[in-house]
């Protein structure tokens, strides 16, 4: 026997039995928060390799050893706030400073200018392909408007 009783015919519906549409989440989010994540790899790796190289000599610049740890780990805390925060329009261009903090560190290790130029490039593309497609969307569900036809 169940608990809750038959709806009356008079009593409104139940609102959470209805789905709720969401706005479908943006291509540009999407891609910049996959593309950030597999640089929080890439900057793991580079802080422990650039530390690595320098337990011999000392620090490059002449800092001490650790700085390239601490470093890499305050680029991933950054990087993973630039994920949760790519709600906000804003969070991009922290994306865009994170991609230059990545190439500015071939200044430690020279192999780093050609893993940021990498991925530099590969943000700049899901930037402008994500947000071209996110417009090509909003024009598409636009009321009154024809797909494939710009407005005049």
């Amino acid at each position: 026997m169940s608990d809750t009783a038959p709806d009356a015919p008079g009593d409104a519906p139940d609102a959470a039995a209805e789905p709720t549409a969401q706005p479908a989440r943006s291509l540009r989010r999407s891609l910049a928060s996959v593309l950030l994540t597999f640089e929080l790899i890439i900057i793991f790796l580079a802080a422990l390799v650039i530390w690595g190289l320098s337990r011999e000599d000392g620090g490059p610049f002449g800092l001490p050893t650790w700085v390239p740890l601490a470093a890499g780990g305050v680029l991933i805390l950054l990087t993973l706030a630039t994920i949760a925060l790519l709600r906000f329009e804003w969070a991009y261009v922290l994306g865009w400073a994170l991609q230059v903090l990545i190439l500015a560190a071939g200044l430690l290790n020279p192999a780093m200018y050609l893993i940021g130029a990498i991925f530099g490039g590969m943000w700049a593309y899901c930037m402008i392909v994500g947000a071209r497609i996110d417009r090509a969307r909003a024009a598409e569900a636009a009321p009154g408007t024809e797909p494939g036809k710009e407005p005049a």
